[in-house]
Protein backbone atom coordinates (compact mmCIF):
# COMPACT_ATOMS: atom_id res chain seq x y z
CA UNK A 1 0.00 0.00 0.00
CA UNK A 2 1.23 3.26 -0.70
CA UNK A 3 2.35 5.78 2.20
CA UNK A 4 -0.95 8.15 1.07
CA UNK A 5 -3.20 5.63 1.12
CA UNK A 6 -1.75 4.04 4.41
CA UNK A 7 -2.00 7.68 6.15
CA UNK A 8 -5.58 7.62 4.24
CA UNK A 9 -6.54 4.59 6.04
CA UNK A 10 -5.07 4.93 9.41
CA UNK A 11 -7.26 8.74 9.65
CA UNK A 12 -10.41 6.56 9.01
CA UNK A 13 -9.52 3.98 11.35
CA UNK A 14 -9.11 6.78 13.83
CA UNK A 15 -12.51 7.99 13.01
CA UNK A 16 -11.23 11.51 11.44
CA UNK A 17 -14.86 12.72 10.36
CA UNK A 18 -13.14 14.95 7.40
CA UNK A 19 -11.51 11.48 6.27
CA UNK A 20 -14.87 9.73 5.76
CA UNK A 21 -16.44 12.92 3.97
CA UNK A 22 -13.10 12.55 1.66
CA UNK A 23 -14.10 8.78 1.47
CA UNK A 24 -17.71 9.61 1.01
CA UNK A 25 -17.10 12.05 -1.88
CA UNK A 26 -14.59 9.41 -3.29
CA UNK A 27 -16.74 6.39 -3.22
CA UNK A 28 -20.58 7.18 -3.36
CA UNK A 29 -20.35 7.13 -7.63
CA UNK A 30 -19.18 3.82 -7.97
CA UNK A 31 -21.51 2.72 -4.70
CA UNK A 32 -24.32 4.14 -6.44
CA UNK A 33 -23.16 2.47 -9.82
CA UNK A 34 -23.44 -1.02 -8.28
CA UNK A 35 -26.27 -0.25 -5.97
CA UNK A 36 -28.49 0.49 -8.76
CA UNK A 37 -28.20 -3.08 -10.32
CA UNK A 38 -30.00 -4.47 -7.00
CA UNK A 39 -31.86 -1.76 -5.57
CA UNK A 40 -35.02 -0.28 -6.45
CA UNK A 41 -34.44 3.66 -7.06
CA UNK A 42 -36.91 4.63 -4.26
CA UNK A 43 -34.57 2.48 -2.01
CA UNK A 44 -31.42 3.52 -3.15
CA UNK A 45 -30.11 6.28 0.03
CA UNK A 46 -31.21 4.00 2.44
CA UNK A 47 -28.77 1.07 0.39
CA UNK A 48 -26.08 3.68 -0.22
CA UNK A 49 -26.40 4.36 3.76
CA UNK A 50 -26.14 0.54 4.60
CA UNK A 51 -22.83 0.42 2.58
CA UNK A 52 -21.25 3.45 4.50
CA UNK A 53 -22.50 2.29 7.76
CA UNK A 54 -21.11 -1.19 6.78
CA UNK A 55 -17.47 0.70 6.16
CA UNK A 56 -17.34 2.87 9.00
CA UNK A 57 -18.51 -0.05 11.41
CA UNK A 58 -15.82 -2.21 10.03
CA UNK A 59 -12.83 -0.60 8.87
CA UNK A 60 -11.06 -1.54 11.79
CA UNK A 61 -11.26 -4.96 10.60
CA UNK A 62 -9.68 -3.71 7.52
CA UNK A 63 -5.94 -5.48 7.05
CA UNK A 64 -5.17 -4.20 4.03
CA UNK A 65 -4.39 -6.84 2.01
CA UNK A 66 -6.18 -5.60 -1.22
CA UNK A 67 -7.32 -1.81 -2.09
CA UNK A 68 -9.33 0.23 0.20
CA UNK A 69 -12.03 0.56 -3.22
CA UNK A 70 -12.07 -3.43 -3.61
CA UNK A 71 -13.01 -4.02 -0.24
CA UNK A 72 -15.78 -0.99 -0.51
CA UNK A 73 -16.59 -2.85 -3.60
CA UNK A 74 -17.59 -6.24 -1.91
CA UNK A 75 -19.23 -4.80 0.57
CA UNK A 76 -22.10 -2.89 -2.14
CA UNK A 77 -21.97 -5.67 -3.64
CA UNK A 78 -22.75 -7.92 -0.67
CA UNK A 79 -25.92 -5.00 0.75
CA UNK A 80 -26.90 -5.46 -3.08
CA UNK A 81 -27.65 -9.07 -2.74
CA UNK A 82 -29.46 -8.49 0.40
CA UNK A 83 -31.82 -6.35 -1.19
CA UNK A 84 -31.89 -8.63 -3.97
CA UNK A 85 -33.42 -11.75 -1.40
CA UNK A 86 -34.99 -8.64 0.49
CA UNK A 87 -37.06 -8.91 -2.51
CA UNK A 88 -36.89 -12.05 -4.02
CA UNK A 89 -41.05 -12.14 -4.02
CA UNK A 90 -41.23 -9.86 -6.71
CA UNK A 91 -41.06 -10.29 -10.23
CA UNK A 92 -39.75 -7.47 -11.68
CA UNK A 93 -37.00 -5.27 -10.45
CA UNK A 94 -36.58 -1.70 -12.29
CA UNK A 95 -33.21 -0.84 -12.45
CA UNK A 96 -31.45 1.86 -14.56
CA UNK A 97 -28.86 1.34 -16.07
CA UNK A 98 -28.87 4.77 -18.31
CA UNK A 99 -25.38 6.21 -17.18
CA UNK A 100 -23.76 3.28 -17.66
CA UNK A 101 -24.52 2.41 -21.48
CA UNK A 102 -21.78 3.83 -23.31
CA UNK A 103 -19.94 3.37 -25.98
CA UNK A 104 -17.25 0.87 -24.60
CA UNK A 105 -20.58 -0.91 -23.25
CA UNK A 106 -21.89 -1.18 -26.55
CA UNK A 107 -18.71 -1.78 -28.23
CA UNK A 108 -17.66 -4.89 -25.90
CA UNK A 109 -21.47 -6.39 -27.06
CA UNK A 110 -20.70 -7.06 -30.19
CA UNK A 111 -19.76 -9.80 -31.96
CA UNK A 112 -16.17 -9.71 -33.61
CA UNK A 113 -17.38 -10.20 -36.67
CA UNK A 114 -19.57 -7.62 -36.98
CA UNK A 115 -18.10 -3.82 -38.02
CA UNK A 116 -18.24 -2.15 -34.19
CA UNK A 117 -18.38 1.26 -36.10
CA UNK A 118 -21.34 0.11 -38.62
CA UNK A 119 -23.63 -1.42 -35.18
CA UNK A 120 -22.80 2.06 -33.32
CA UNK A 121 -24.21 4.18 -36.24
CA UNK A 122 -27.58 2.07 -35.64
CA UNK A 123 -27.82 1.69 -32.26
CA UNK A 124 -30.56 3.19 -29.84
CA UNK A 125 -29.19 4.07 -26.28
CA UNK A 126 -32.93 3.90 -24.85
CA UNK A 127 -33.73 0.37 -26.25
CA UNK A 128 -29.85 -1.29 -24.80
CA UNK A 129 -31.30 0.48 -21.34
CA UNK A 130 -34.81 -1.92 -21.91
CA UNK A 131 -32.90 -4.52 -22.89
CA UNK A 132 -30.75 -4.92 -19.95
CA UNK A 133 -33.56 -4.64 -17.40
CA UNK A 134 -34.59 -7.40 -18.97
CA UNK A 135 -31.22 -9.69 -17.88
CA UNK A 136 -31.24 -11.04 -14.16
CA UNK A 137 -28.83 -9.25 -11.40
CA UNK A 138 -26.04 -10.85 -11.81
CA UNK A 139 -25.78 -10.90 -15.11
CA UNK A 140 -26.12 -7.35 -15.02
CA UNK A 141 -23.33 -7.07 -12.43
CA UNK A 142 -21.00 -9.05 -14.77
CA UNK A 143 -21.30 -6.57 -17.64
CA UNK A 144 -21.24 -3.61 -15.62
CA UNK A 145 -17.96 -5.12 -13.75
CA UNK A 146 -16.04 -6.14 -16.75
CA UNK A 147 -17.60 -4.36 -19.49
CA UNK A 148 -18.46 -0.49 -17.91
CA UNK A 149 -16.26 -0.57 -14.88
CA UNK A 150 -13.37 -2.40 -17.15
CA UNK A 151 -11.93 -4.99 -13.87
CA UNK A 152 -10.22 -8.09 -14.37
CA UNK A 153 -11.62 -11.57 -14.61
CA UNK A 154 -9.41 -12.34 -11.59
CA UNK A 155 -10.86 -8.90 -9.38
CA UNK A 156 -14.09 -9.64 -10.61
CA UNK A 157 -13.63 -12.89 -8.93
CA UNK A 158 -12.20 -12.05 -6.30
CA UNK A 159 -15.37 -9.66 -5.20
CA UNK A 160 -17.67 -11.74 -5.81
CA UNK A 161 -16.15 -14.70 -4.31
CA UNK A 162 -16.10 -16.90 -7.24
CA UNK A 163 -13.38 -19.13 -9.46
CA UNK A 164 -12.24 -17.42 -12.11
CA UNK A 165 -13.65 -19.86 -14.71
CA UNK A 166 -17.26 -19.33 -13.18
CA UNK A 167 -16.64 -16.02 -13.71
CA UNK A 168 -15.46 -16.37 -17.36
CA UNK A 169 -18.41 -18.41 -18.50
CA UNK A 170 -20.72 -16.51 -15.95
CA UNK A 171 -19.86 -13.74 -18.43
CA UNK A 172 -19.61 -15.09 -21.61
CA UNK A 173 -23.37 -16.68 -21.00
CA UNK A 174 -24.41 -13.17 -20.31
CA UNK A 175 -23.16 -11.68 -22.84
CA UNK A 176 -24.40 -14.14 -24.93
CA UNK A 177 -28.29 -13.81 -23.39
CA UNK A 178 -27.79 -9.61 -24.12
CA UNK A 179 -27.12 -10.59 -27.61
CA UNK A 180 -30.00 -12.99 -28.25
CA UNK A 181 -32.27 -10.24 -26.52
CA UNK A 182 -31.11 -7.04 -28.17
CA UNK A 183 -31.58 -9.72 -31.67
CA UNK A 184 -35.29 -10.17 -30.38
CA UNK A 185 -35.81 -6.55 -29.72
CA UNK A 186 -34.20 -5.85 -33.28
CA UNK A 187 -32.28 -3.14 -31.66
CA UNK A 188 -28.97 -3.59 -34.60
Amino acid sequence: MRLKEEKFLEELKNKDSKAFEKLYSEYTAMVFSILRNFVRPGEIDDAMQEVFLRVFRGINKFRGSSKLSTWIYRIAVNVGKDYVKKYSDDKVQTIDLQNDVNEKYVKSSVSDSDSQDDVLQGVNYSSIIKVMEKLSPGDRLLIQMRDVDRLSYKEISKLLEKPLGSVKSGLYYARKRLAKLIEQEKII
